[in-house]
């Protein structure tokens, strides 16, 4: 196990490994939370594993629902609310959550004691509505444990150098419990949510979609920033930075999940690991541009500062004998809408010929650490596609994934054929993953 360092070093110590119990992170999301009687039955699992000689750490989302109506609430007063005031609306949610979970542990018997962001602290960045942890306070969490104590602790929320409230983006709270899982050195990290696994596809869209017994964290990540919504991308992130063992659970069923582990411990069993689908993409073209590395470093410095995260950028000279180039790249189209008349007004900086913007798009992603062996899967996805009139209008390859661009009404269509194509139902694993010493 790596150092247990998040940005800076953690305050509160860390305990011998041989010198205390085991150490369980639980994080459940909206659903599980959504009503009294499933914070009961969460309250019982929690209770459960304590008894069973573990320490444990609850991390828990708003109750489902709740952060939507929130929000609505501050979009009928202004189209574009202040950021800030929208992170102080947003994090009540997770107050409510977290007093009623500790509560219910105390009516099962138990001893529970609850964490708001602040008073840990999670301490992060100033990126209102998306901030990043930059450091986790252990202290108050190892003292609450010490008295025999679960601790209950409001995923999706931190707090900035000055004291501001913060909240981390949809599925934050994933990236909560991770982040406090590495701080504590914690034997695993339970993510519960509605669904029982990691799929091979959505099964929501591809019936034949297969839950795996366990894929590596690379694997995750890109499945995740791909988008698949199992996992938030950034929890990903710390987990393998970290080393944490992540098991993807059902709150409703008590089978075995998914679990994220190093790619050793995999044992490489699959050559392609599953398909994603990102929607609400768009598409954008900066076309006629002096071809200059210059100006896409100038581009991704703006990108940054408008805290937007493109995918498929691509910079090309616009013939072999031009002094022009074409740079196009995708992006969420709500981060289109946010920074959309910054770019018009780089793109006339820049003295480019043209702007165009498409939107309804989907990016579908095949993933897998076969994709590196193999460089005829690009081809045969593209053949695949435009023989079923799907047309593709991008396309990345890189050791992990390929990704291509289709009209977002073909995605679901699209995803069936390639999970079909690529034999992603029935190629189960050689072998199991090697056993984690992690407690189940």
């Amino acid at each position: 196990m790596k150092p247990t360092v998040i940005g800076s070093p953690l305050g509160g110590g860390v305990v011998p490994l041989g010198q205390r119990r085991p150490l369980i992170v639980k994080k459940f999301g909206g659903t599980s939370v959504a009503g009294i009687d499933r914070i009961r039955r969460i309250a019982r699992i929690a209770l459960e594993c304590q008894r069973a000689g573990n320490d444990v750490v609850v991390v828990v989302s708003a109750m489902a629902g709740e952060t939507d109506r929130l929000l609505k609430l501050a979009h009928q007063l202004l189209p574009l609310p202040d950021s800030r005031e929208l992170d102080v609306i947003a994090a009540t949610g997770e107050q409510v959550s977290v007093a009623l979970t500790a509560l219910a542990i105390q009516a099962e018997g138990g001893q529970a004691f609850s964490l708001l962001g602040h008073q840990l602290p999670v301490l992060t960045d100033k990126a209102f509505t998306r901030a990043r942890i930059q450091w986790v306070e252990q202290g108050p969490i190892r003292r609450a444990l010490a008295r025999g104590q679960i601790a209950v602790v409001a995923g999706f929320q931190g707090v900035d150098a000055e004291n501001n409230i913060t909240t981390l983006g949809r599925g934050g709270s994933d990236t909560t419990a991770v982040a406090v899982a590495a701080a504590l050195r914690a034997d695993v990290c339970e993510i519960y949510t509605d669904v029982d696994g990691v799929y091979t596809a959505d099964p929501r869209v591809c019936p034949s979609g297969r839950k795996l017994s366990a894929v590596s964290y690379e694997e995750m990540l890109e499945l995740a920033s791909l988008g698949a919504k199992v996992l938030q991308v950034r929890s990903v992130e710390i987990a393998m930075k970290y080393e944490v063992p992540v098991h993807v659970r059902s709150s409703f069923s008590e089978e075995e999940g998914t679990r994220i582990l190093p790619r050793e411990q995999v044992l490489e069993a699959r050559r392609l690991s599953g398909l994603a689908c990102e929607r609400g993409q768009a598409r954008v073209e900066l076309l006629g541009v002096e071809c200059s590395p210059e100006q896409v470093a100038e581009l991704t410095d703006l990108l940054a500062e408008l805290n937007v995260s493109v995918d498929m950028l691509c910079h090309a000279r616009c013939s072999p004998e031009s002094t022009q180039a074409n740079i196009n790249f995708t992006l969420p189209e709500g981060d289109l809408r946010r920074s959309l008349q910054s770019l018009e007004q780089f793109t006339t900086r820049l003295g480019a010929r043209e702007l165009r913007v498409s939107d309804g798009l989907a990016k579908v992603s095949l993933v897998g650490i076969g994709l590196r062996s193999d460089p005829g899967i690009a081809a045969r996805l593209c053949r695949c596609l435009n023989q079923h009139g799907i047309s593709v209008s991008g396309l990345v390859v890189n050791e992990l994934r390929v990704s291509c661009l289709v009209d977002a009404a073909a995605a679901d269509q699209a995803v069936r054929l390639l999970h079909d194509l690529f034999g992603l139902a029935g190629e189960a694993p050689v072998m199991e993953p090697m056993t984690s010493s992690a407690p189940a």
